[in-house]
């Protein structure tokens, strides 16, 4: 059982219980317990039964899927604060990707048993889930306008700029580091590695960004966002 202050300040900010009270995150916490995964290991396979979901503590994992060619496509990275599972814990089928832990990562999971006994005890639980579950869905939606509907080169600043937001960073200039490979990120970004290289290649000859391996710095946010290419 994971059931602390740490643990319930998590389960607090996540989207899916945004809308509950202390006393709904404190009953949720008690189902939860951590499990620690070490690089490269796998969380799940694909066709693992879903007995509940997933948050992470720290670290970093992959949802993936393996072509009957052999080619993964890289699906979403999940970092710290970020949960994943729930829509097939509610659909009660196998999961239908695999989850790899891209780097040593601790996990809380939240047993389906503890969601759905305050699903059937009040409805105003069902209500607040629900609110969460659409503001995961908003988003959701939003990451495959940008991954489908964009160009290569307009994914690739829509995804550096949005690590400015998730930094909180309101300013013209910053840092950030690439939370995973190139490759990994191309995949998730429905483009070639190399494509991937190349958009950043042209990106730094226009002077908007300078990368050094995973080292990226973005020189000048409103440029970079008018940036046509």
């Amino acid at each position: 059982m994971a059931n602390n202050n740490k643990t319930l300040a998590i389960l607090a900010n996540l989207p899916l219980f945004k809308e509950m009270d202390p006393a709904e995150i404190e009953r949720i916490a008690q189902g939860a317990r951590e499990t620690t995964v070490v690089r490269g290991d796998p969380v799940f396979q694909r066709g693992d039964p879903c007995n509940g979901f997933y948050v992470v503590v720290y670290g970093q994992v992959k949802l993936a899927l393996t072509s009957p060619q052999g080619i993964e496509k890289v699906v979403e990275l999940i970092g710290p604060g970020q949960s994943f599972g729930e829509a097939v814990m509610f659909m009660n089928r196998p999961y239908p990707v695999f989850a790899q832990a891209l780097a040593d990562t601790l996990l809380l999971h939240i047993s389906k048993q503890v969601v759905f006994d305050g699903l059937e005890r009040e409805p105003a639980f069902a209500r607040k889930m629900l609110a969460g579950l659409s503001i995961r869905l908003h988003r959701l939606l939003q990451d495959v306008e940008s991954f489908t509907l964009r160009s290569s080169a307009q994914r690739v600043i829509g995804y550096l700029l949005q690590q400015s937001q998730e930094l909180q960073e309101s300013v013209n200039e910053f840092h950030f580091n690439l939370p995973a490979n190139k490759n990994i990120i191309a995949s998730t970004l429905n483009i070639t590695p190399e494509t991937f290289s190349r958009v950043l290649h042209n990106l730094s000859e226009a002077g908007l960004v300078a990368v050094k391996g995973k080292d990226v710095h973005i020189l000048d946010v409103e440029k970079l966002r008018a940036y046509d290419e």
